[in-house]
């Protein structure tokens, strides 16, 4: 039996993540839009939580035989149940929290109404309404010998009825159309509104022409979505190729068993019991809200508001930096090959590298140009200058992960397109997803040819390049160019087995190193140091070998966003570490390892968290940081971060967080960071010798 005094269950640690995220929802210094899309952002990911991870445990709860998992002693079974009763309470939370955002919200004009408070004119509006653009296009059916219990879209809206036709109950069922707006703005204001579900709800008696109806509800079937293209229940022709094998993939997961019953409100025990009894599901996968069971309609409303009202609700709209010593009006190779640039996403904007690679795609030196692809926005300028490139009869290589969870359709698209443009196009690695964020530009030169490398820390997304903290680095140092175009070369023949001179790659090299780096640390005793930034960490080996750093006296600590099984400051295991979480308006995604401190330190940036995932069963890269410019800059970031006692909370012992004191002035590390990057100006030679209030942390850091 391992030892858990020091780790915590993987779920839980996720469900504490993501009511942080709720809590931002309360929190008065954020503006009420913003606080309603926390509210909408802590839905969709309960979403995908039950999809994958319930959807994941609930099939292995099902087998004879399964593991325990080691962080928590607990069986899938056992998990499920801690599982529901913690949602449970999120439930009441979540619901408790947007009935006030919902009333200051009206305060302001904007409100979300029920159909006994429409005003005459509106009710008149709602039944022409539902008459010309809703009737048309349902499809209600009536449960009976004839007509089988149907099956359940994963995640649409449903309407039940529960109906009395000549003194015999019927169920019937009504499909929410995926083409409808989730709300119906009603005339005269901008900003009333009714959830288009609830119109339906009302119109019951009008579609089903029965004696009575009983009982009705708005109610949402979430289904498992843990199926993956490397299952060996998932059948497939042997010469279909992976894209096709993708399609099946998607249409199969619609299918699959039930893992959650969402209720728009109470209904009778006999009405519940049929719902259980035909989708089916248990008592304890059955969640009662008041509150939307879809929010999207959320990030719509800012866009039906004037300016005034819209800068008084919503978070200040900003152009990301540039970052400094770059100029986007010169050419961008000439740059690289003078020093490494670093991006810091969204403080900072893609353009630099989009400048590159278009500038690439029109350079008579470049070759080639290969990149690995996760995700994709829906509109791409990356795209349309990699497809210029091929145009322009450069070799270009993409490498595109077709099992990006969710965005496994936007992945397929945008492969065709590729081909289409004369792209060499590579479906991942069979048995790992290709996770890394590395790009490689192969230019002429007089003598052989040279390199231009980025490599990041996120995907090539433009759109969330402005709502996630990411790195990119832009190097022409030649030992990186010449990993990465080994590493590319090793990808296209299915290696992935070799190790590098600078890059760190998974499942290869990348544990193995950082285990390294931790044991040089250790052996530094009470003077070890080791920073880290992470989105999660959940990898028995890394955390049992941080446990063995604290217990030699080595300093830990870590910057974790979302699942962290680590528990700090238990006595004689962990006392020497701390660990942080933040939760602000953007998503804190950057993962940075540093090991050491001053001329000693090594410090790398990658793609993978310290998740088993990550490290044994996926492609990841993690590049080390030369450029005393670049590593300057992120040691500014990550003390800045840390500094954070506004949006970071403190993990403690028994797996809560609570917020850090603030003891001399409120510091957001990401507002700071925005107005760091919005300043223009240059720092003058005085300005530089004056010792500021962040070299001060760092060194506070550093010495303590």
């Amino acid at each position: 039996m391992p030892d858990i005094r020091f780790t915590q269950n993987r779920e839980l640690s996720w469900l504490r993540f993501n009511e942080r995220v709720l809590l931002e929802a309360t929190d008065e210094t954020v503006p009420l839009l913003e606080r309603l899309k926390f509210i909408a952002i802590f839905t969709s990911n309960l979403d995908e939580f039950f999809m994958i991870r319930v959807g994941s445990l609930f099939d292995l709860s099902h087998l004879k035989e399964h593991s325990v998992d080691k962080k928590s002693g607990w069986t899938p079974a056992e998990q499920l149940t801690h599982i529901y009763e913690a949602v449970r309470v999120l439930y009441a939370r979540r619901q408790e929290i947007y009935c006030e955002v919902e009333r200051q919200l009206r305060v302001h004009g904007i409100c979300r109404l029920n159909y006994a408070e429409l005003e005459q004119n509106e009710i008149k509006f709602v039944k022409q309404y539902f008459k010309t653009s809703i009737a048309p296009i349902l499809s209600p059916q009536i449960v009976d010998p004839h007509h089988p219990f149907p099956h359940l879209q994963n995640k649409t809206l449903h309407i039940g009825a529960w109906l009395k036709y000549k003194n015999r109950s019927v169920f019937a069922v009504i499909p929410v159309p995926a083409a409808l707006p989730e709300v119906i703005f009603l005339p005269g204001s901008e900003t009333r509104y009714i959830l288009t579900a609830d119109v339906i709800l009302e119109h019951v008696g009008q579609i089903f022409h029965y004696d009575t109806i009983l009982e009705k509800v708005v109610f949402c079937v979430t289904r498992n979505a843990d199926i993956n293209a490397d299952d060996e229940a998932f059948d497939f022709d042997s010469d279909d190729d992976f894209r096709g094998k993708m399609k099946k993939l998607l249409r199969q997961r619609q299918r699959l068993a039930p893992v959650r019953l969402e209720l728009s409100n109470q209904i009778s025990q006999a009405f519940l019991a049929y719902l259980e009894e035909h989708l089916p599901v248990s008592s304890e996968q059955v969640y009662v809200t008041d509150a939307p069971l879809k929010m999207g309609y959320a990030f719509a409303l800012p866009a039906r508001l004037n300016d005034t009202k819209r800068q008084a609700l919503t978070d200040l709209a900003f152009t990301p930096g540039i970052p400094h010593g770059v100029r986007l009006d010169k050419p961008m190779i000439p740059q690289v090959q003078a020093h490494d640039i670093l991006l810091s996403y969204p403080f900072e904007g893609m353009d630099a590298f989009l400048h590159l690679i278009r500038e690439s795609a029109n350079d008579p030196d470049v070759i080639s140009i290969k990149i690995t692809i996760y995700r994709l926005a829906r509109k791409a300028k990356l795209v349309e200058y990699l497809c210029a490139a091929a145009d322009n009869g450069k070799d270009v290589t993409v490498f595109i992960e077709l099992r990006a969870r969710f965005d496994e359709q936007n992945n397929i698209d945008w492969s065709e397109r590729l081909e289409d443009a004369g792209c060499t196009v590579i479906y991942g690695v069979e048995n790992y997803k290709v996770h890394s964020k590395l790009c490689l530009i192969t230019r002429r030169s007089q003598e052989n040819v040279e390199y231009i490398t980025q490599v990041g820390t996120g995907n090539y997304n433009e759109k969330t390049a402005l709502q996630y903290t990411d790195l990119s680095l832009i190097t022409a140092n030649p030992g990186i160019g010449r990993d990465a175009n080994r590493f590319f070369q090793n990808l296209a023949m299915g290696n992935i087995t070799e190790s590098y001179e600078h890059l760190l790659a998974a499942p290869t090299s990348l544990k193995p190193e950082l285990i390294r780096q931790i044991d040089r640390e250790i052996a530094k005793r009470g003077q070890g140091r080791i920073m880290l930034k992470l989105n999660a960490i959940t990898d028995i080996d890394l955390i049992e070998k941080l446990k063995q750093a604290s217990c030699a006296g080595v300093r830990v600590r870590m910057i974790v966003r979302g699942i962290c099984c680590i528990l700090p400051g238990v006595p004689d295991k962990t006392e020497n570490i701390e660990v942080i979480s933040i939760v602000g308006r953007f998503l804190e995604h950057s993962r940075v390892y540093c090991f050491g401190q001053g001329l000693d330190e090594r410090m790398f940036i990658a793609s993978a968290d310290f998740m088993t995932r990550n490290t044994e069963k996926r492609v990841e890269v993690a590049c080390p940081i030369y450029d005393t410019a670049v590593r300057e800059k992120i040691h500014y970031i990550m003390d800045t971060c840390w500094a954070d006692n506004v949006k970071a909370r403190a993990l403690q012992t028994d797996g809560s967080y609570i917020r850090r004191p603030v003891h001399e002035i409120p510091v957001d590390s990401q507002q700071l960071l925005l107005a760091h990057a919005q300043e223009v100006e240059e720092v003058t030679p005085v300005q530089e010798e004056k010792e500021t209030f962040w070299s001060k942390l760092r060194r506070r850091f550093h010495s303590s």
